[in-house]
This record gives C-alpha cells, structure tokens and sequence, in this order.
C-alpha cells in the first residue's frame, strides 16, 4: 500500500532530486478529499466548507510538527521552493534592502535561490555577493565569514546540493551570520526528503521546500518564517483570504499565515503534503537516511570502478546523490543510453549554471536515490554505465 505508481517500477527510477514518486497514502488522501470533502476553506459556515477547512488546517499542523516550528501561524503555504524565494526576495526585499546593501548567496545554488535576488538587487540597488566552492564541491567557510558586514542584510544559501549531494554546514552559517545580527534563509527543497529539519534548534530566519521532492505532490510546498519577520514583511500578493477589510481608500491585512496566503489555495495538495509528512513519519527519519546513505556508499563503490569515471561532488558530507561523467563522452549521450535500458537519471547542468562554469564541465549524469530504491537499482545502473562507455568509445 505505501509502494509508489507500478508503472514507474518497470524501470530504475534514479531521479529523485528531481521529484519523487508518490504512494499510496498520498494519491489515496487527495483522492478521498475530491470525492468526499471538497469545498473553498475559511468561506462557508457551511459543515462541507468547515470539513475542508479543517482537512487543509490539519496538514498545516502536521508540517509545524514536522519541522518543529513554534506556530502554525509561521507555516504558509506557497507553489513550492522557488515560490518560497520569490516571496521572501520580493516581500523582505522591498522592505529592507537598499542602494549598496548586500546580500549573500553561494557559488552552488540551484538557479531559483539566484535569480530572485538578482531580480529584487536590480530593484533595489543592494549587491550579491557569492560565497566561493571547492573542487570537492564544498563551501569556504573562512571567505564566507571575511564577507559578512554590516552591509549584508540576508543570507541566503542551499541546505543540500541538488547537483552535487553536499550537505552544507548551516548551522555555522547561521550562527555566523546572527553574530552580525544578519538573517538566514535556507533553501531545504533538497534537505527535507533525507534529513531530519528542526528549524527551532537550527534557529534559521526562513526555510522553505516543495512537496513533490518528499513524496507529496507538485505544486504545493511550505515557506517557514519568524513571526517578527512575517509580521514585518508587506504581502506578496494581495486578493482574497490575505485581507481583512476592504474599502476604495484603504485595506487592512489578515493576521499570519493568511496574510501571505492570497486566494484559493491548493487544497488538495496541502492534503497531498500532509499525507507525505505522515507516510515519512511512519518510516521514521533514522531508517530513512541509514538506507539511502547504504545506496550512496554501495553507488560510490561501485561507480569507481568503471574505467573513465570522474565522480562530480567528492564532500565528505553528502546525501543521496551521485553526479560524474564518463572520459570522452557528453552526459546527455550516456543518459539516452541508460533511458534506452529501461533507467531514468538526470543529465545537464541540474539548474545550476554557474556552479558548473566553476567546475569547467558542461553538466554531469546524475543519478539520486530514495527510500524505494535498491542496491539492484544501482547494479542496473552501473550496468548501464558500463555499456555506455562501450557504446560511446
């Protein structure tokens, strides 16, 4: 009852990072709310409408558990990662960045934890500045803490890298940063699948992730924030359920979440998430990161040894992700070959551009792992592999 789609089971499914599959609990709860308990939340007094509402509150709650954040009231519900950035780029942006301020970034962010603070910097006239990674694909951890000033008014920074694996160390750069009194936005859309997240103990300012990565469905994800900074930010939207009086001379907002929260929301799919923090629970967090770290220790092993291999992403703190290319050959031809074999991985730049100018590659294969795969998944892969650089040598 809790394996994903069948289908999908026909074939090596490696590509995780990117989305993962779905089970049962999950496609059965949206399925049961379509049927049973659709209706527009926080509008009917109608008993429907209250069922609805309930059914989408709950799941709110059941992610406050989730990441033990203090208030469901600092739990909103957005698009997914990239949403979550936009909001807080636009909202925290146009409220406290300022000519020849900065903001800091690293060098492996996916291009959604780029591209909005380059838009709101434009706006604004604040800088971005780029904390520096290793060949191992590590961050500099010293030209990070020489970068912090009183310039800086946010970091903003990958909690795990979706290309290379890399679990960054947050928690230095957190306390790094609130030193200088400077608040931290982390990008956990990669995190949240593989690692236990307490955003109280990590004592991070922002944290946001989709759904679809930890077996939820697509469209729906969470941006976590402190009240204070919430409570300070304007809306990002403005429409329905995010007001609390409206008149032609002036509107008055909600109070938290639903200030950040503007029109009919993806109801189903908070119910979809819901059900994937509860499919995650009942598998447990430790038995969840000992199997996939199990899968990416036996996939490293077992890569190594095929002539040619160059492993892209060597920290010594990694999750579940292996990328590498192959001597003389393109990712995206060792990828078609593996498609052909019936094993689905990821090739190209993995939405991050600049970390591969950095590396001097022009993408890489990568193949990612999750709770439902197997070390016969990997030994199908290393078999496809071997075939590749057959084929293409």
């Amino acid at each position: 009852s809790s394996s994903a789609a069948s289908d999908v089971y026909k074939r090596q499914f490696l590509d995780s990072a990117a989305s993962s599959q779905k089970p049962e609990a999950v496609v059965g709860a949206m399925d049961h709310y379509y049927h049973h308990l659709h209706a527009n939340v926080h509008r009917g007094v109608y008993q429907l409408s209250q069922e609805a509402t309930d059914a989408f509150e709950k799941a709110r709650h059941l992610v406050t558990r989730f990441i033990n954040a203090p208030s469901d009231k600092e739990v909103l519900f957005v698009r997914g990662t990239t949403e979550g950035i936009n909001l807080v780029a636009s909202s925290f942006g146009r409220k406290f960045f300022k000519e020849g301020d900065e903001v800091i970034i690293s060098a492996m962010e996916h291009h959604s934890n780029i591209v909005p603070w380059q838009l709101i910097c434009e706006q604004t006239g604040a800088k971005l500045k780029v904390i520096p990674v290793s060949e191992e694909g590590e961050l500099d951890m010293e030209a990070y803490a020489n970068m912090l000033s009183e310039k800086t008014k946010l970091v903003a920074v990958v909690h795990v890298s979706n290309t290379l694996g890399t679990i960054n160390p947050v928690e230095q750069i957190i306390e790094l940063a609130h030193a200088q009194d400077v608040p931290v936005l982390l990008d956990g859309a990669q995190a949240i699948p593989h690692l236990k997240i307490d955003v109280q103990a990590l004592d991070v300012d922002f944290y946001t992730f989709s759904g679809h990565k930890m077996f939820g469905p697509t469209g729906i994800g969470i941006l976590y924030g402190k009240e204070k900074w919430l409570n300070a930010m304007p809306p990002y939207q403005g429409g329905g359920e995010m007001i609390e009086t409206v008149s032609f001379e002036k509107t008055t907002f909600n109070e938290l979440p639903h200030k950040f929260e503007a029109g009919t929301p993806d109801i189903a799919g908070a119910v979809g998430l819901g059900a994937a923090v509860e499919y995650m629970e009942s598998l447990g967090h430790e038995a969840i990161s000992q199997h996939e770290h199990e899968l990416l220790v036996y996939g490293i092993e077992e890569l190594k040894k095929i002539e040619g291999i160059r492993l892209i992403g060597t920290a010594k703190n990694k999750a579940s992700v292996i990328s590498f290319l192959l001597d003389g050959t393109h990712p995206y031809d060792v990828g078609t070959i593996l498609d052909q074999m019936g094993i689905a991985v990821r090739t190209g730049h993995h939405c991050t551009q600049p970390l591969m100018d950095r590396l001097g590659i022009p993408g890489t294969v990568r193949a990612s792992f999750a709770v439902y795969n197997t070390k016969e998944d990997i030994d199908r892969l290393v078999e496809g592999v071997k075939r590749a650089a057959k084929m293409l040598k």
